[in-house]
């Protein structure tokens, strides 16, 4: 594993008002896992981009040498017919069609003029075989879940023959099973000489697999480390990464009494409209002034359709039977728009599709969801927005050159924070937070549980749902679990263990004090 299979040396990448690489230089030794982290914005997909020619040559400076020789890509085919695959966390896929089909897209294997579909078929069962995936190659997309799909994903790789597989977030989506079975393939691929380099904010598997570990901070390269030995730690890496060290990643706050009944969901029960299956069954929770009430499961418990089904999501599904109390009172909440007057607001877990106007600036996003506090008869006051979206860029840190920055163009951990500012400004009692860190770096990790802290010392009260499990730990007063549409139980901060969220969410056993 000494030889070089790739070198980068002196990359700089400018775009229109920021310079997004600046001389990074980056080596990765052949047949190794190397690992690329970094804050967002720090240059980590860019740089892969360079690579892989999305940013062909000549739109930036330096050189890359790959497989010993100068590599001058000018678009993603040249880079792949090279051995080089880029998966990227928005997987592109084509969910109506086949297992196959999506395998073989954009190189096709012919018979002459027409598709061999028999020798495509037969030759995705082969590396549908390597990545362990046990799927009817006739399968369409859609009707699979992430795991799977992300699975799918390397076995197109693998069927150009890659040589240099770059994953960016692969687990970023995944459960911890899911997460588990990708690293453990990612080390077989190693064994058979597939050098891979990974983008990932999950440190404790960047620690658990890495063989080297590259850090990017503001663009350029801040060190390597050689982490075979075992003895590369998160705190060091996140020193590296923030520039600075972050004693304890869940930011204490003052504990406070917890308030009167704010919201509560007694015997709540969904279906979803077309099927009739139902979703959510018999659930109950109560939140409080001034908390944050955690809400954990495993993938498919029902925790998002929980808080779509409470945010007035009623095309998608259907109560059949419940009450929601809010404030004290009773109440039917038949839209978002009616929820957003009744004091809830809801941060969705997928930003990009569903919390943010992307093709909008941090402007337009910030003031959307309540246009009407800055209204002066029928006309928006521009000067007033102004202000506003520059008071939440500043008091919440969007590193942005303006708010005339489009979202687009932000890193993600920038978005969440727009997405954040958005819902801030619309001031509401009762926050729900779908996976509010997922896909961000440990910085803006630390900074989003900090403002979660703020606001609810401010009175706010917060219901957090979150998949990575010392997360939803760190943060909660108290927390309900969910497994299969129903409420398992609930733990107080002093019983909320990962063995006891695990033996609920699981329905094993019972839950020890």
């Amino acid at each position: 594993m000494g030889d070089i299979l790739l070198q980068m040396r002196g990359i700089t990448k400018r775009f229109p008002g920021v310079t997004a690489l600046s001389d990074v230089n980056f080596s990765v030794r052949r047949g190794e896992i190397h690992c690329l982290v970094g804050e967002n914005g720090a240059g980590k997909s860019t740089l892969m981009k360079v690579l892989s020619g999305v940013h062909p040559y000549g739109s930036y400076e330096g050189e890359i040498l790959y497989q010993g020789q100068v590599a001058r890509f000018h678009n993603i085919a040249q880079s792949e017919a090279a051995g080089i695959a880029i998966i990227y966390q928005e997987l592109a896929q084509f969910p109506e069609l086949t297992i196959y089909e999506n395998i073989f897209m954009g190189h096709e294997l012919m018979n002459g003029r027409t598709i061999d579909w028999n020798r495509t078929i037969a030759s995705a069962k082969e590396v549908l075989a390597r990545v362990r995936l046990n799927e009817n190659p006739a399968a369409k997309i859609k009707d699979l879940g992430v795991g799977k799909r992300q699975l799918i994903e390397i076995a197109k790789a693998l069927a150009k023959n890659v040589k240099l597989l770059i994953l960016d977030e692969p687990t970023a989506a995944l459960n911890e099973d899911d997460s588990q079975n990708l690293l453990s393939l990612l080390r077989e691929l190693k064994e058979q000489g597939v050098t891979c380099i990974m983008i990932s904010h999950k440190l404790k598997e960047i620690v658990a697999i890495a063989d080297t570990i590259t850090v990017l901070r503001d663009g350029m390269t801040v060190c390597s480390m050689d982490a075979r030995n075992g003895q590369v730690t998160e705190p060091q890496i996140i020193k590296y990464m923030v520039g600075r060290e972050i004693e304890d990643i869940y930011p204490k706050r003052a504990k406070q009494p917890a308030g009167e009944v704010c919201l509560e969901i007694r015997n709540w029960t969904v279906v979803e409209p077309s099927t009739g299956r139902e979703i959510l069954h018999d659930v109950n929770l109560k939140v409080r002034r001034g908390e944050i009430v955690g809400l954990a499961g495993l993938m498919g418990a029902g925790r998002t359709e929980l808080a779509l089904s409470l945010f007035g999501n009623t095309p998608g599904y259907k109560v059949v039977s419940g009450e929601l109390w809010v404030k004290g009172k009773r109440v039917e909440l038949k839209s978002p728009r009616a929820c957003i007057d009744a004091g809830l607001a809801y941060v969705t877990e997928d930003r990009k599709r569903n919390g943010l106007i992307l093709i909008q600036d941090i402007r337009f996003n910030t003031t959307i969801a309540a246009l009407d506090k800055l209204t002066r008869g029928v006309v928006v006051d521009g000067n007033e927005e102004i202000r506003v979206a520059n008071q939440y860029k500043e008091a919440i840190n969007i590193k942005a050159p303006s708010i005339q920055q489009l979202v687009s163009n932000l890193s993600g951990g920038n978005q969440q924070k727009t997405s954040l500012a958005k819902w801030m400004f619309a001031d509401p009692e009762i926050l729900i937070l779908d996976e509010p860190t997922r896909g961000i770096d440990v910085g803006a990790k630390y900074e989003i549980y900090t403002l979660m802290n703020r606001m609810v010392e401010k009175g706010m009260s917060i219901i957090m749902i979150s998949s990575e499990l010392l997360e939803i730990l760190g943060m909660s007063d108290r927390l309900y679990v969910m497994s299969e549409g129903s409420m398992t139980g609930e733990l107080p901060a002093s019983q909320a263990t990962e063995q006891n969220v695990m033996a609920l969410a699981t329905k094993t056993r019972e839950v020890t004090a």
